[in-house]
This record gives C-alpha cells, sequence and structure tokens, in this order.
C-alpha cells in the first residue's frame, strides 16, 4: 500500500465502523482506512480468558472488535492503551488478523480515555508511549503510527511537543498522525475539544520542518480537496474525519488527484449504494440489521433536488427490524433514475 497515508479518514468512534469502511471504500479505492478505537485490554482479556468462555463464543467477540471484509485493506487497527504487554499482544493479533497497521490513540481526550490512562494524557508520558510503540511493533511486525495532538493543558509549546515526537519516533514509530489542536482535558467535553482550541496548522508545519525525515500527517479542519491538496505540498499526508463522514461524494475525486489513478470512473451516489450491496447481504445472512449499514449511506446523497425524501424513505425502510438488502438496490435503483 505505498503512499495510502496521503489521503486516509480519521478512526472516529461511532463512525468508521466495517459498514462505513465499506461504503468509504467505494469512493475511494487507494485511502488508508482506521477502525474505530479499540480498548488493548479488551482485546488481551478475551485473547486470555479460558473456561467458561467457550472458543466460538470467543472468536465471536474476537470478530466483532477486529472482524472487516477485505475489500476495507490497506486498514489500519487503532488500539487503546498504556501497558505495553497488553498493546504487544492486541497488536500480534491484529497482524494475525490481516491488518495493515496498528496505531497507538494518544490524541482522546475524553474522561473515559483519561480514567483509563490512554488517549490525549498520555501525551505527558514519552517514555511510557515509546515502551508501548517499541513493544508493539516488536510483537507484529507491522507499522506501528501515533495519532496525538499537538499538546495538552499547559503542556503546549513546541519543545513539549518535539520531546515526545523525537521518543516516539526513537521507539520505531512509522508516522504521526497529529490533531492541529491542544486538548484541555479538564473543563472541555470531547466535543468542545475538537472545536474550541484552535486550529494550528503552522504548529504541525513546523514539526515536519523540524524534523523532515519523519513521516507527519496533518488532521483537523480539512474540509475540501483543494485545501487537502495545498497542504500536500508542506505534510506527507492528510487526514480527513467529519467531512468524510458527513460527505463521502465530496473525496470522489481523491484516487484521480492524490494517487494519480485515471483508470477508475467517476463516483456516483446509485453506484456507491449498489456497491455496498454484496456486504449487506453478508451481514444480514448472519443475522446483522440493515440500518446498521443504511445509516452511513444516507449521507451519501446531497444538495440535489429530491435528496431530503430519498434519505427520508432509506431511513424509514432500514430501519424495519425485517429489512433486507432489497431496501438497497430500489434506492439505488430510485437514484439511477434520476442519473445519480
Amino acid at each position: 500500500m505505498p503512499n495510502a497515508y496521503r489521503f486516509s479518514v480519521a478512526p472516529m468512534l461511532d463512525y468508521t465502523d466495517r459498514h462505513f469502511r465499506v461504503l468509504m471504500r467505494q469512493v475511494s479505492r487507494h485511502s488508508l482506512l482506521y477502525s474505530e478505537m479499540v480498548v488493548a485490554r479488551a482485546v488481551d482479556h478475551l485473547r486470555r480468558e479460558g473456561p467458561p468462555l467457550c472458543s466460538v463464543e470467543r472468536q465471536r467477540r474476537l470478530e466483532r472488535l477486529l472482524g472487516f471484509d477485505q475489500q476495507e485493506k490497506p486498514l489500519v487497527l487503532q488500539l487503546g492503551g498504556d501497558t505495553p504487554q497488553e498493546l504487544a499482544a492486541a497488536a500480534q493479533l491484529a497482524a494475525s488478523w490481516g491488518y495493515d497497521e496498528v496505531n497507538l490513540n494518544v490524541g482522546c481526550p475524553s474522561p473515559k480515555a483519561s480514567q483509563g490512562h490512554f488517549g490525549a494524557c498520555l501525551m505527558a508520558h514519552p517514555g511510557r508511549v515509546a515502551d508501548c510503540v517499541a513493544a508493539m511493533a516488536a510483537a507484529s511486525g507491522l507499522p506501528v503510527t501515533v495519532k496525538h495532538r499537538i499538546g495538552i493543558d499547559a503542556r503546549d509549546g513546541f519543545a513539549e511537543l518535539l520531546e515526545f515526537v523525537d521518543a516516539v519516533a526513537a521507539a520505531g514509530a512509522a508516522r504521526f498522525a497529529v490533531h492541529a489542536r491542544k486538548a484541555w482535558l479538564a473543563g472541555l467535553d470531547p466535543k468542545e475539544n475538537r472545536t474550541i482550541p484552535p486550529l494550528r496548522w503552522d504548529i504541525v508545519h513546523q514539526l515536519k520542518q523540524e524534523r523532515p525525515e519523519l513521516l507527519v500527517e496533518l488532521n483537523g479542519g480539512l474540509e475540501t480537496m483543494a485545501t487537502c491538496q495545498a497542504e500536500l505540498g508542506v505534510v506527507d499526508g492528510v487526514m480527513v474525519g467529519r467531512a468524510a463522514y458527513q460527505h463521502p461524494l465530496r473525496w470522489a475525486a481523491v484516487d484521480r488527484e492524490i494517487f494519480g489513478d485515471t483508470s477508475l470512473e467517476p463516483v456516483r451516489p446509485s453506484a456507491v449504494v449498489r456497491g455496498v450491496i454484496p456486504h449487506a447481504e453478508r451481514w444480514c445472512a448472519q443475522g446483522g440489521r440493515l440500518w446498521a449499514i443504511a445509516r452511513h449511506l444516507v449521507h451519501v446523497v446531497e444538495g440535489v433536488k429530491g435528496a431530503r425524501g430519498w434519505r427520508a424513505s432509506l431511513s424509514r425502510q432500514a430501519s424495519d427490524r425485517k429489512a433486507s438488502p432489497d431496501v438497497l438496490a430500489e434506492a439505488a435503483l430510485q437514484l439511477e433514475e434520476q442519473g445519480l
């Protein structure tokens, strides 16, 4: 997956599940996709737990945490944790499941993450993060990357950021995805931490200038293809979050304009919906509900006549507990009849 990090979709809890990733793969064949954050302790617990948990049930639970469709690749498993042994075991399992990379979450500012001693609070402990990265790399053989903030609380000077990055780079981190906002661990909730601390792309630019040998990705506030292309003249990669989730077709030109692949046809909303149907058939055949998939698809159509009605119809039909993938086939046909 050469240079897949040039454009990636950020890991987002409750958003970047396997169904959204299959959707996004219809939009871009080359972008790097991430799982939701998985807590390493939960994986390690399942891996080690003996009776009364039978092997079939253990595998089912691991599938729920780690499972993915092969078409989602290249794919990164993001892990949360602060214990090298647990993270190493989870990273080793990621390798055996076929993930392409593992990523350590050092950016989540939620109180739950802080109470579990992972996420953004780890920026105050660069040595601990370095130990975790080294253990993950040694156990898995996969590239280990880190997603982090530019600082936390009063630890927001550039020298402190460099101290963190240098320590983690020396431990073998393959790449740094930098959310260009500091995090306030006390006083702001996770949503406020995505909007209130000012964006400081200049700090990420400075990091790349000071450490040109490192691979640095910019995350935070990237809303358009034009902005992403401009930033790729400064940093090594761009990571888009909610703008990719809420407006997936906005990024339909990524493969052509960022990865230089001119062989693919322009992506249409109907093609995205049809492309997801085989995945939906497998999911529903295993007892899954269609709404788990359709809730992401409602964002595929926007800014055209009839979009609101189409979304309402899809939501109403797909939310029925007995809904089948035929609902998606009908939704795709409606779009095709409108030339979409």
